[in-house]
């Protein structure tokens, strides 16, 4: 099992941009691709960006492409997301998760881990 925990949500005003941090621990040999996914108030969770750890592919939901880049420090066992021009509709608790496959695919609960989650609030 791969322990996840992120960090970095906040309050931020639209326009702003904000990075995202998951520390993964435990069993990291078994990580082949990670994830960030948000669920906003009375919504289901919703897939933002998947990387492969080692591959480098990436995978963008399209209400982020060219705004959200997911990026891996290897040496660290950190996953982050970058997030530009933030908009209000962003707002959500955004979660990170991880799964021994190689395509595990965009539902959130096809990953075997997942974290507590992060506060992200983007104020008009």
């Amino acid at each position: 099992q791969v322990q996840l925990a992120e960090s970095g949500g906040r309050l931020v005003q639209a326009g702003d941009s904000l990075t995202l941090s998951c520390e993964a621990s435990g069993r990291s040999v078994g990580l082949s691709t990670v994830a960030w996914f948000r669920q906003a108030p009375g919504k289901e969770h919703e897939f933002v960006a998947a990387r492969t750890w080692w591959g480098g592919t990436e995978d963008y939901a399209d209400s982020v492409n060219g705004r959200f880049a997911i990026s891996i420090d290897d040496a660290k066992n950190m996953v982050y997301l970058q997030m530009n021009t933030l908009k209000p509709e962003d707002t959500a608790v955004y979660y990170c998760a991880a799964s021994p496959k190689a395509h595990p695919g965009r539902i959130f609960s096809g990953y075997d881990d997942r974290g507590q989650g992060t506060q992200v609030t983007v104020s008009s």
